[in-house]
C-alpha cells in the first residue's frame, strides 16, 4: 500500500510522519477503531513490510464500499493481515460472507488472532494457499472481488475471478499505478511492475466491463461487471 499523492513527499503508512493534507484526511473520515488500530501498530512494530498493509483509508473506502453495494459474497485475493478483510466485514450485512486467500501461512497466526478477536469472525472464511489453486474450487458467486497480492499475478486473478463475479458486480483491484511506475518503462527484471502493466491494458482492452482508476495512495482501480 502506497500514500496518498501530495505535493510534499509521501509517507510509507497512514501513522505517524503523514503529510498536513494527509492528516486533514484521515482526522474528517470515520475513526478505524481500537482493533484496527492495535493491528496496525503490531504490524509496525514486527512485521518486515507493514507498508504492504492496507490502511485507514483504504480501510474505510472498501467498508464504504460495502455499505453502498451491499455484497452478499466477496472474494479477497491476498489478505496479508487481515485488515483490509476486517474493514470488509465491518461494512457487509450480517449474513454475508467473505472468502480471503493468503498465500504466506507464515501470516496465519498474526492474522487469525485479531479475526478472532473481531465481532465479525463469522462472516470471513480464510484460505491459506495459491490463489490460482483455491478459486477455482470455491462454489460461489461473488457480488464483489477484491485484488492486493502478487502484482505479476493481476492478470491471471482477473481472469479466474472474472467468470464467478455476477453481472453488476464489481473488482477493486489495489496497487494499479505502483509507485509511478506504470509511467515508465519496466526494468527487464521487474515483474512486478510488468503484472501491473499487463493487467492495466488488459483491463483497458477488456469490452464486458466499465473501469475507472482511483488516484488514492498507490491508486485502486474500481472495474464494474456489464
Amino acid at each position: 500500500m502506497q500514500q496518498i499523492p501530495t505535493s510534499s513527499p509521501p509517507s510509507t503508512n497512514d501513522a505517524p510522519g503523514m503529510t498536513l493534507p494527509d492528516e486533514y484526511i484521515l482526522s474528517h473520515i470515520d475513526p478505524e477503531g481500537e482493533l484496527l488500530e492495535e493491528l496496525t501498530r503490531d504490524a509496525h512494530v514486527n512485521l518486515l513490510r507493514p507498508r504492504m498493509m492496507a490502511g485507514h483509508l483504504q480501510g474505510r473506502i472498501l467498508k464504504m464500499l460495502c455499505r453502498l453495494l451491499r455484497p452478499r459474497r466477496i472474494l479477497e485475493i491476498g489478505a496479508y493481515t487481515g485488515y483490509a478483510t476486517l474493514c470488509m466485514a465491518e461494512g457487509i450485512d450480517r449474513d454475508a460472507r467473505i472468502h480471503t486467500i493468503e498465500i504466506d501461512d507464515e501470516m496465519e497466526d498474526f492474522m487469525m488472532k485479531y479475526i478472532r478477536r473481531s465481532p465479525y469472525e463469522e462472516k470471513i472464511t480464510v484460505h491459506f494457499g495459491d490463489a490460482i489453486d483455491i478459486i477455482p474450487l470455491l462454489d460461489e458467486t461473488f457480488d464483489m472481488v477484491f485484488i492486493d497480492a502478487d502484482k505479476q499475478r493481476y492478470p491471471a486473478y482477473y481472469d479466474l475471478a472474472f467468470p464467478r463475479l455476477r453481472s453488476g458486480g464489481i473488482i477493486v483491484a489495489d496497487n494499479t499505478l505502483w509507485d509511478g511506475k506504470v509511467a515508465s518503462p519496466p526494468q527487464p527484471l521487474d515483474k512486478q511492475t510488468a503484472g501491473i502493466l499487463d493487467f492495466n491494458e488488459k483491463i483497458r482492452e477488456d469490452t464486458r466491463i466499465e473501469k475507472v482508476i482511483l488516484p488514492l495512495r498507490d491508486g485502486l482501480t474500481v472495474i464494474w461487471k456489464k
